[in-house]
């Protein structure tokens, strides 16, 4: 339904509206139909579940990865891993999403209060986000390593 409503957009934003066509969308006095409200219905709730899914992706944003059959698997964090920008690098941990087969690498925060708390808290314990019960170490991969490798 986004792409639906990225040509929508599209259409709106470079051309002249001439009218509407009866239809499936539009009745013959140009009001809507139940099934265009139901398509507005989902569109809105995909955008808003996109805009969710970019909020999570800066708490926690994808790892850097990479593979080889010689060398195995990679993963590392950097301040811009996962196309998301921050001031700060995190260490890899396994993210479990409910309904997901597999868990994934996710760049996570060190230092600071829990990315749920706000800025100025003081009751914390400057583990940043190292302790949601979401995450995972990876297992011999040293807990505050930026980068973990896994031979083939």
């Amino acid at each position: 339904m986004l792409t639906l409503q990225t040509w929508l957009s599209f259409y709106e934003k470079n051309y002249e509206l001439v009218g509407k066509v009866v239809g499936r969308f539009y009745e013959e006095d140009g009001l809507p139909t139940p099934a265009l409200t139901l398509v507005e219905a989902m569109i809105s709730k995909g955008l808003e579940a996109s805009d969710q899914e970019m909020r999570a992706k800066q708490t926690f944003p994808p790892c850097n990865t990479e593979w080889s059959s010689a060398r195995g698997t990679r993963f590392w964090c950097s301040p811009q891993s996962g196309g998301v920008s921050r001031d700060w690098t995190g260490v890899p941990r396994k993210l479990y999403k409910p309904g997901a087969k597999e868990p994934q690498c996710v760049c996570v925060r060190t230092t600071g209060p829990p990315s749920d708390q706000t800025p100025d808290t003081t009751m914390h314990r400057n583990r940043g986000d190292l302790d949601h019960p979401s995450l995972g170490e990876y297992k011999g991969c040293p807990p505050l390593a930026v980068a973990c490798s896994f031979p083939p």
